[in-house]
């Protein structure tokens, strides 16, 4: 009797400590899962495989590839309505008054070439021009390049790449020379920089001195899917003819506004096109 009272009680107190440690066990299973998943949520507050897996985005692809290809592009291509309107000689005193004001109410997408040596006038505004497209290498004081020395034409380019990247925290991977004049040697520059080099199918004529009226008549009548128009971010006569004719009419002629890299994106020229250079436009 006494030993059969013995084996049950042995029995119990084995099975009572099989599910005491059977409890504890999951317990410090749970805590090293809820401790792992606090130290991940700190490190990484959305962890996704989007976000362990930084890829280049679709349209940082699209410039690299047409930086492979060598040459300068004039425009897109035939299909969609999509136009890329692009503003040099910045950053400028009528940008963050007037212009980005416009472009929000607008929906306006557009690529911005700067002038490095204009960065440190006005501090705070590239990072303002993000919001609304990429920043591109407009050279560091806007020479007129073919007549420079290799030297100095690498140097023109470099230095403002590397002063709009330390001042917007982001690559520069658009170059658009002064006044559009190039050579073999400046596309080769351009180039080895990781640079596309982006001309343009229309001229605005805003620095040439017309007025807003004459500016809205340049672009109206030439534009077309594809078009690469040419403005400049310090012309107060473009800020008034953006606002009140060309935005107004390109909305209401069905043509989306987009930058370079969404442009080759959606509506990338052929290679056809970019050996014509601006025939092929």
């Amino acid at each position: 009797m006494r030993r059969r009272r013995l084996v049950a009680a042995v029995t119990v107190g084995v099975i009572v400590a099989g599910v005491v440690s059977g409890v504890l066990m999951a317990g410090r299973m749970g805590s090293g899962r809820d401790a792992k998943r606090t130290v991940q949520g700190r490190k990484q507050p959305e962890q996704t495989p989007a976000a362990q897996t930084k890829s280049p985005s679709k349209e940082a692809a699209a410039v690299k590839r047409f930086v492979k290809l060598g040459y300068p592009l004039w425009c897109g291509g035939h299909k969609g309505k999509y136009v890329a309107l692009t503003f040099d000689d910045g950053p400028g005193p009528y940008t963050t008054r007037y212009a980005l004001k416009i472009f929000r109410q607008f929906h306006t997408r557009v690529t911005w070439f700067l002038v490095g040596r204009l960065l440190s006038s006005y501090p705070g505004v590239p990072r303002k021009e993000l919001a609304f497209g990429p920043l591109g290498d407009h050279t560091w004081s806007h020479p007129y390049l073919p007549a420079l020395t290799f030297g100095s034409i690498a140097t023109q380019i470099a230095s403002a790449q590397n002063a709009i990247e330390k001042t917007s925290g982001r690559p520069v991977t658009l170059f658009r020379p002064p006044y559009g004049a190039r050579t073999a040697m400046i596309d080769a520059e351009a180039k080895s920089l990781g640079m596309l080099e982006v001309l343009w199918s229309i001229d605005s004529l805003d620095s040439q001195g017309a007025d807003w009226n004459g500016i809205t008549r340049e672009v109206l009548s030439n534009v077309r899917t594809g078009s690469v128009v040419l403005f400049h971010e310090n012309r107060g006569q473009t800020i008034r003819a953006l606002k009140f004719n060309i935005l107004p009419a390109l909305r209401k002629r069905g043509f989306k506004t987009v930058t370079i890299p969404e442009l080759l994106l959606k509506n990338p020229p052929s290679l056809k096109q970019l050996k014509a250079g601006p025939a092929g436009c």
